[in-house]
């Protein structure tokens, strides 16, 4: 896989048709600082409604999609800055929620490439944590 990636695959409140207010100012930055490629699917991952935001898992066994977009930032490393900050991610630590990883996404037109994406270490154990069977979040909460 490559780490190098310009791409980002978005599921949750950074899609750029996310109606809720939480995340929106972040929104509106990563519009600023990329182009949308448009909707795009990430193999073998689940998705769960965890409140204000979703969170996705992935690899193993797992044969469903999580539905989302790809962006390609315009600076990786300037925007994954503020991004990992945002998903609560710090880099080498073993107390986050997310880790930030390199999967293979698909395009709706079928183009697949390497992308980065905030996945949730482990499954949720919280009881409020439904799974999102359609693997599509509802980004008007």
């Amino acid at each position: 896989m490559q780490t190098d990636t310009r791409y980002l695959f978005v599921y949750g409140t950074l899609m750029s048709g996310a109606t809720s207010d939480f995340g929106a100012g972040q929104r509106v930055r990563l519009a600023a600082e990329s182009d949308s490629l448009g909707p795009a699917s990430l193999p073998h991952a689940l998705l769960y409604d965890l409140g204000r935001y979703p969170g996705a898992i992935s690899g193993g066994g797992i044969y469903d999609i999580v539905h989302g977009e790809v962006v390609l930032l315009a600076n990786a490393a300037a925007s994954l800055a503020w991004l990992d900050d945002y998903e609560g991610y710090v880099p080498n630590s073993d107390n986050n929620e997310y880790e930030r990883a390199v999967r293979q996404v698909r395009l709706a037109g079928g183009e697949t490439f390497d992308a980065w994406v905030y996945l949730l270490r482990e499954t949720p154990a919280n009881a409020d944590a439904c799974r999102i069977a359609s693997g599509r979040w509802n980004s008007s909460r």
